[in-house]
């Protein structure tokens, strides 16, 4: 995959939308997201910054911009730091 692209679940585990990488491919493969408005069905579909992903997630729906891409998994404020949310 291309520098400026991430993989979609391992971009959503990193960003702890879910609690481990599987669960974050099932999630897609269930088709519980979207990317920029079209529903998903690969995890591994390439993300990059800018894009817009809708989450329905477990614990509620989120609209959220992706401000950067991942290197690790870190803590809750690292999490934060790769999406803005977005209010709809």
């Amino acid at each position: 995959m291309r520098e400026d692209r991430q993989r979609l679940d391992k971009w959503l585990w990193y960003a702890r939308f879910a609690r481990t990488r599987t669960a974050c491919a099932k999630l897609v493969e269930d088709g519980r997201v979207r990317l920029n408005g079209t529903r998903i069905k690969q995890p591994s579909k390439g993300i990059a910054a800018g894009d817009v992903l809708t989450v329905a997630a477990e614990h509620g729906t989120i609209v959220a911009r992706v401000t950067a891409l991942g290197e690790r998994r870190g803590n809750a404020d690292a999490a934060r730091a790769l999406y803005e949310a977005i209010d709809s």
